[in-house]
């Protein structure tokens, strides 16, 4: 038989319902706040992975450049002219006399005509300032013997009368008249022999003066014919014509003073020029080896230069090359150059990532030991190579991180990888 029960009210279980639903709310908010967000996932296949290492670490800079001969003239047109005859092409062996390029300037022979006019000119009125100081200086030794006669004659007259004076035979005033006479014949005589003395001691001046305004003219003929030699272009030195001018020269073409018209170089004797990365080049110092890639062969060879300035960025490093050259090395040829600048020893090191510079702290992702995630660590670079980089602090021996770009997941501090 059916027992009656009391009735239960109804705010008492609606009370209890509500209190179990918020404390299982409550519980499972807690839970999903210590849970850690979900990782994004990176694909395995799209990443670079390196392991790092303990040991030697061999500190290497590179660059970009190209092979420049040692030695190589410029040859420039001293005069401006018109190009009437090439005579040698690129490629052709020449020696310091060879005739690469003839020139023509109506100009430069017009001058040189008048200053051969000025020459002559200059050396006939040298012959006819001889000639006249000769003549001058013959009239006036004729001059002084004149004189010098009439004094001996006034004399002469002057002492007779002297001694006749006292015998009543000549007149005081005579003999007075006639040694004053003498005086003057003998002032005649001094200046007469002055004047002589004076265009003796003149005429070489003269003479001097004229052969030195010649010798002036003669040089200017010198240097006319020079220049019109010039338009004879000769390569002035030894090896292989590299080109003719930049764009090259055509006949007809006119040229100006200074133009460069070709250039001359010892292929035998090459050198590489590396622009090297203003901030990597900072290390690089004469002495050190160096490897120059050549797309076919290598070539060794050690630092000569460093260049003291920057330009766009680099610095230009010439490398001098040891040893005989492969047969495709030829000027201006395209290569890589890798300076070496030190050994490390006992170091921790790993390959150089994407993103990190030496001596800076980077944020690198490190590779869990289930090899399914990678959590971001803090390390500290020290010094790079080209394709190495020193680790400071923040990894261990074995451990493998990611070295491609993450930049993406900058925003994370683990990825899944897949």
């Amino acid at each position: 038989m059916d027992i009656p029960r009391p009735a239960q009210p109804k705010g008492r279980k609606r009370l209890m319902y509500g209190g179990a639903a918020l404390a299982a709310l409550v519980t499972v908010t807690v839970a999903l706040s210590r849970l850690e967000p979900a990782a994004p996932t990176v694909d395995r296949g799209t990443i670079w992975f390196d392991t790092v290492r303990q040991g030697s670490m061999l500190r290497q800079v590179r660059g970009p450049g190209t092979l420049v001969p040692e030695q190589m003239r410029q040859v420039s047109a001293v005069t401006s002219g018109r190009v009437e005859r090439i005579l040698s092409a690129p490629g052709d062996t020449v020696s310091p006399g060879t005739i690469l390029i003839e020139l023509s300037n109506p100009d430069e022979q017009l001058q040189a005509l008048q200053a051969d006019q000025q020459l002559s000119a200059a050396e006939a009125q040298l012959v006819s300032t001889r000639s006249n100081l000769q003549t001058q200086i013959l009239g006036q030794e004729a001059t002084v013997a004149t004189a010098r006669a009439d004094y001996a004659d006034a004399k002469r007259q002057a002492d007779n009368a002297v001694e006749l004076a006292p015998k009543g035979l000549i007149a005081e005033q005579e003999v007075k008249r006639l040694q004053e006479r003498a005086e003057q014949m003998a002032a005649r005589l001094k200046s007469e022999i002055q004047r002589l003395e004076v265009f003796r001691s003149t005429m070489d001046e003269q003479i001097a003066a004229q052969q030195s305004q010649v010798e002036r003219l003669r040089e200017v003929v010198d240097f006319r014919r020079r220049r019109l030699e010039s338009m004879r272009v000769r390569a002035g030195a030894g090896g292989v014509l590299r080109d003719l001018g930049t764009p090259q020269l055509e006949e007809g073409q006119w040229v100006l003073a200074g133009m460069r018209l070709a250039t001359v170089v010892q292929p035998g004797r090459l050198k590489a020029e590396l622009r090297i990365p203003e901030t990597q080049a900072r290390d690089v110092v004469i002495g050190q080896q160096a490897l120059i890639d050549t797309r076919t062969d290598t070539i060794q060879g050690h630092v000569s230069r460093v260049d003291p300035a920057s330009q766009s960025g680099t610095v230009t490093v010439d490398v001098v090359l040891e040893g005989e050259l492969p047969r495709g090395a030829r000027p201006d040829l395209s290569v890589d150059g890798t300076v070496e600048i030190e050994r490390l020893d006992d170091v921790l090191y790993m390959g150089r990532p994407a993103y990190g510079q030496s001596n800076s702290m980077v944020g690198i992702f490190k590779l869990d030991p289930d090899g399914n995630t990678a959590r971001r660590v803090n390390v500290r670079l020290g010094r790079a190579s080209v394709n190495q980089i020193e680790i400071v602090d923040g990894l261990a021996k074995g451990d493998v991180v990611v070295l491609s770009d993450m930049s993406r997941w900058d925003a994370v501090d683990r990825v899944r990888i897949r």
